[in-house]
């Protein structure tokens, strides 16, 4: 029995506490970590955390010869490698006044369009893992085998390929691995109306992605939104448009919008990519056959390369976004500054901490994932 004397002791109202959410948590986006401070279950602050993963990328570069560095720019960003090299290697040509051959051009936009493809099937298996579709993420894993298939095939590696070098590419296309492509192709298309059903017309991605993570495009602007992210609001900027390099001027694609601005728009930007990337790929399919010719220009020797001093700046519309790399020579064997402006560094960062500010908890992995981040890109 309780005594006489007893009075319930009044509990304070609901109050603020800390978490950590990651490193080790599947709804986050690789070796990551946001420390968020909550009041119940609402998001008062948060606070992106990185260095768990890959750390000092630009200065390693600084310490290396300019052909080494080709294998260790993919890894800025695993899910999607390929923009990393050609950036680097179009800067380096900058400085070195090197003329890449065109049938390499074609190749490299080849490369560039599965690799967003891979980056893409990668991003929404994750974000639909988040809120329990676990079969969309194994679909989209299993689709990004296919693909991996022809880059093991052309480079002899499914991730870090190291295959595109300042000049050029490392070497040409194997036979019959067009025909190949096509066929994958062919198989993504034809199973796209099963990842409508499951995931992008899902009832259950509509009640969580639909109004989560909503941004304004003037928002989007000033906190340095670019890619899907920021085409998602409404502005149909692509730098494979508005600033083109290789033979993008060649091709015709759209630019996919959606106006919305929160998780749901910036997944059906990266559906509309997809398909976008799918019609680039069947018109180079179409021309590469018909275009002779060396895949890279002559150079010095690489183990005694002293690239001409000067400075230059390439960019590439990855995945993510806008990814530049700035290169200064000093007329050295080695680059003398390196730095890499890298979309997920604004995404992950300024944008994730500002949109979580006042979400729920429940929505940090769905928001995080539909910023898709590139987490070593952050940590570089």
């Amino acid at each position: 029995m309780r005594p006489q004397n007893y009075r319930p002791v009044a509990h304070p109202p609901s109050h603020e506490y800390e978490l950590y959410f990651g490193p080790n948590h599947p709804g986050i986006e690789g070796n990551y970590a946001i420390r968020v401070r909550l009041k119940g279950d609402v998001i008062q602050e948060a606070i992106a955390d990185g260095g768990y993963l890959h750390r000092g990328f630009e200065k390693i570069m600084e310490s290396r010869l300019w052909i080494q560095n080709v294998a260790l720019v993919p890894r800025i960003c695993v899910p999607d490698p390929v923009p990393m090299e050609d950036s680097y290697a179009r800067s380096v040509e900058a400085l070195g006044g090197l003329e890449v051959p065109e049938r390499a051009q074609w190749i490299r936009v080849l490369m560039l369009e599965v690799s967003r493809i891979c980056a893409h099937l990668f991003t929404f298996g994750g974000n639909a893992a988040t809120i329990g579709l676990y079969t969309n993420m194994f679909w989209g894993v299993s689709m990004r085998d296919l693909f991996l298939d022809i880059f093991e095939e052309i480079t002899g590696a499914r991730i870090y390929h190291m295959y595109i070098t300042p000049g050029g590419v490392r070497r040409d296309l194997p036979p019959g691995i067009l025909d190949k492509l096509s066929a994958v192709i062919d198989e993504l298309e034809r199973r796209a109306p099963e990842f409508d059903d499951l995931f992008f017309d899902s009832t259950v991605v509509m009640n969580r992605a639909a109004g989560c993570g909503t941004m304004t495009q003037e928002q989007a602007l000033s906190w340095g939104v670019t890619g899907p992210n920021l085409r998602a609001c409404g502005l149909p900027f692509d730098l494979r448009r508005d600033d083109p390099y290789l033979v993008y001027p060649e091709l015709d694609f759209d630019i996919p919008t959606e106006t919305a601005g929160d998780a749901l728009a910036r997944m059906r930007v990266r559906k509309a990519e997809v398909q976008q990337s799918i019609r680039i790929l069947r018109q180079v399919i179409a021309r590469l056959p018909s275009v002779k010719g060396p895949i890279r220009c002559p150079l010095p020797n690489p183990l005694a390369w002293n690239v001409p001093a000067g400075e230059a700046y390439a960019r590439a519309e990855s995945s993510k976004g806008e990814l530049g790399f700035f290169v200064v020579s000093n007329g050295g064997d080695k680059p003398w500054r390196v730095h890499v402006r890298g979309p997920s560094q604004m995404h992950a960062v300024q944008v994730l901490e500002n949109l979580l500010t006042g979400a729920r908890i429940e929505d940090i992995a769905q928001i995080m994932f539909s910023l898709d981040a590139c987490p070593p890109e952050v940590d570089r």
